[in-house]
């Protein structure tokens, strides 16, 4: 099998330098090395006209990263609308390289990758532990000294192990990986964060830590709890005393200010998606708003997006924001509110006590009143939760929408 993988390769590396490359094709197993921790991840690549094409994988998901390019030996993997891509050489093991976050000074996180398809460990082994269900997690993090209530929900099939992890801003979307001599071993990694969590079960409390990135870190604790709730979305981020509205005046993509005053959404019910583009919880509520949008847009609705960037920069939010609206495929209005960080963002609305989750979505009546903020969004990794996401919006547009103006 060695022998073999190695013609694979010695031909890929032949190739790439005539600039005529065959890559194999199939799944692939990735790593990245940080934080003194393995974080592996799947990817698949395929091949099209155009050529080489990769999907990253994690559990039910494949989110499209795009077409591989080639610059002398390596191959570039971009990521996506993500500000990101994996750059990579063959060796004799299969890729290695780095991933990088363009935007970022000097983020460069070692990788390798040969052709398999597992995640922590090959084939699906019985286990006598079992993690299926749902937790009350609690997460720590040492340097802010704060603990998070969350809830995780646990899919497992033999030593098979998928979910998710629920908290008051958003969840982790798709985690999948291995139940290894009795420990819960999960990672993702979609494009723009990748993220591992370790737990060991004493007792009947489960003990463990997470990673992510270069340097995130928080332990956390569980214990099983199957009516774990979270606290009240629409308790996070809320109007300040005297508030009754949201104003604002932000450019577009084309450098037009607009505002809520402008006459497109003058008696019409209004949907304000704080957002940016750098967030995978925001791409998940974005895909689900685009194709909402392209079913109501005629019911008097109109929805804005707001966009806060990794950098405070008009020609960089733009680029990355048109690029994220031709991959989404979406036709709402996006604007330009500034920078990410979460004082700069909260200082642009100062009607609102803070914005601290991405995405936040605030629903505004024919009047121009804000009738309910939810911060955060429950993405198809969470599986009912979604459901009952998209019925409560369902419930509250068509409620907005019956109502005549005041």
């Amino acid at each position: 099998m060695k022998q073999l993988r190695f013609l694979i390769l010695s031909t890929f590396l032949f190739s790439c330098s005539e600039k005529d490359s065959t890559l194999q094709t199939g799944m692939w197993r990735g790593v990245f090395f940080t934080q003194d921790e393995e974080i592996p991840f799947n990817f698949e690549i395929s091949r099209n006209d155009s050529g080489f094409y990769v999907q990253m994988v994690n559990a039910a998901e494949k989110l499209d990263a795009g077409q591989v390019t080639f610059e002398g030996d390596s191959i570039i993997i971009p990521m996506g609308y993500f500000d990101a891509s994996i750059k990579a050489k063959l060796s004799i093991e299969g890729l290695e390289g780095y991933f990088t976050k363009h935007f970022a000074n000097n983020y460069f996180i070692p990788f390798k990758a040969e052709p398999e398809n597992y995640r922590f460990a090959a084939g699906n082994t019985q286990t006598n532990v079992n993690f299926e269900g749902k937790w009350e997690v609690s997460f720590y993090d040492p340097d802010d000294d704060r603990y998070t209530p969350g809830v995780g929900i646990f899919n497992q099939d033999g030593s098979l192990l998928t979910g998710t992890f629920l908290t008051p801003t958003g969840d982790y979307r798709f985690l999948q990986g291995n139940v290894i001599n009795s420990a819960l071993n999960l990672s993702t990694f979609d494009g723009e964060h990748l993220y591992l969590f370790k737990a060991s079960l004493k007792d009947s409390l489960l003990e463990g830590e997470y990673f992510s990135g270069l340097g995130g870190y928080k332990t956390w604790t569980a214990k099983r709890n199957p009516d774990a709730v979270m606290p009240g979305a629409e308790e996070i981020t809320y109007l300040r005393e005297g508030y009754e509205t949201i104003t604002f005046s932000f450019p577009d993509m084309d450098g037009n200010m607009v505002s809520l005053s402008d006459e497109k959404y003058q008696n019409k019910v209004v949907v304000v998606q704080i957002f940016g583009t750098w967030c995978p919880n925001c791409m998940d509520e974005t895909k689900f708003m685009a194709n909402w949008y392209e079913d109501n847009k005629d019911r008097g609705v109109e929805i804005i997006g707001l966009a806060y960037e990794n950098k405070d920069d008009f020609a960089y939010a733009r680029a990355r924001i048109n690029k994220m609206v031709e991959k989404l495929n979406v036709s709402y209005d996006f604007l330009f509110a500034g920078s990410r960080d979460n004082a700069k963002a909260s200082a642009t609305l100062p009607m609102l006590n803070k914005i601290t989750a991405f995405p936040t979505t605030i629903f505004i009546d024919k009047s121009g009143k804000v009738r309910k903020i939810h911060a955060g969004f429950s993405g198809p990794g969470t599986g009912h939760y979604y459901i009952e996401l998209v019925e409560e919006f369902n419930t509250t547009i068509d409620e907005l929408v019956s109502e005549e103006k005041q």
